[in-house]
């Protein structure tokens, strides 16, 4: 169950809500968003919510029988817009649109930065992705900049009013990181690491969210809600391929995934085809297939020399080649948009 308080309830009145709540033997979340402050209680009370609706300082109560409950769209039912950027300069990522992040696996240098902030200028591209901390499989592969890369990729795309979309490994790179990132990325490795979804719940940045190597929808909507009742619900989930039996490509994107996340979530649902298929000639395509699903956005690898990258070359796409995806993923959404 879900109790939305009202804005204006005063104090008195969440104190007499709460000894409502206690009386009647339910055990409440305490749970305040950038936008609102909820009561969040599990399980499914046998009771009739007009004895809570009616209580001063409640706005609205629902019963929610999915165990991640702010995330759910039974509780919510219009789809989440989720505002990325600084005041007065924001990009939102969901609410009907098509979001294109792009950019390297990992930051290398400050050439390469600006040749991908000005081709990403010139194609209308809002959101750059970058690696500073990178998990590699390998600990003799390179591992990134650090916070010196974070820094040097925002002095290049803060002028150029391009978002920074960047990966956080471990919960004491948030507060040095916080002055420079647009959009937290947790990677598919972390998606289940609770102490950084519990830590990214106490900030307002948004948190793009990958699905676990081997992660099931459910396990992902379940980190998600780590995140909002921490109190941050600016989320965006990631279906970024999942490990199967099959040997063909580096991994198998689910877009079976898109349609249903989008029916039990609220929150806005991209994919990576760059991880999900691994194959540089297969990117743009399964990009168009995700777009067809449903999804509200792509998150690409892109880089000036993919076969000079530092990581993940063989699955990153040249200006050349993302010039056409960009321009195909477009067309795509508009004839899906003409559809509906």
């Amino acid at each position: 169950m879900i109790i939305t308080l009202r804005q204006d309830a005063g104090f008195d009145e969440i104190q007499a809500i709460e000894k409502k709540l206690h009386s009647l033997g339910l055990k409440l979340v305490d749970v305040t968003s950038q936008s609102s402050r909820y009561f969040v209680i599990a399980g499914m009370p046998n009771l009739d919510i007009r004895s809570l609706a009616d209580l001063k300082g409640v706005d609205d109560v629902h019963i929610v029988s999915d165990t991640y409950k702010l995330v759910s769209r039974k509780w919510k039912l219009n789809s989440s817009s989720i505002p990325a950027g600084l005041a007065g300069d924001v990009t939102p990522i969901g609410g009907g649109g098509m979001s294109i992040i792009a950019g390297p696996c990992s930051v290398e240098s400050e050439e390469q930065l600006i040749q991908l902030a000005d081709f990403l200028v010139s194609q209308g591209v809002k959101f750059m992705r970058g690696g500073v901390f990178k998990p590699r499989s390998s600990p003799y592969a390179f591992r990134g900049l650090g916070i010196d890369g974070l820094a040097m990729m925002a002095s290049v795309c803060r002028p150029r009013g391009i978002k920074i979309v960047t990966e956080v490994m471990q919960v004491s790179q948030i507060d040095p990181m916080l002055a420079y990132v647009d959009v937290f990325q947790v990677g598919a490795r972390n998606t289940q690491n609770f102490n950084l979804l519990d830590a990214l719940g106490q900030v307002t940045t948004p948190v793009l969210l990958k699905r676990g190597i081997s992660g099931t929808i459910d396990e992902l909507l379940q980190s998600a809600e780590y995140i909002f009742s921490g109190g941050n619900e600016r989320i965006v989930l990631c279906e970024r391929g999942i490990r199967t039996y099959e040997t063909a490509s580096r991994n198998t994107l689910d877009l079976n995934a898109v349609p249903i996340l989008k029916d039990k979530s609220h929150l806005p649902v991209i994919i990576d085809p760059s991880h999900g298929i691994g194959i540089r000639q297969f990117v743009t395509p399964m990009a168009l297939a995700g777009i067809m699903a449903g999804a509200d956005g792509v998150i690409l690898e892109v880089h000036p020399e993919p076969e000079k990258a530092a990581s993940d070359g063989a699955q990153t796409l040249s200006f050349a080649e993302a010039e056409i995806c960009f321009g195909k993923m477009r067309q795509t959404h508009e004839l899906l948009s003409s559809w509906q």
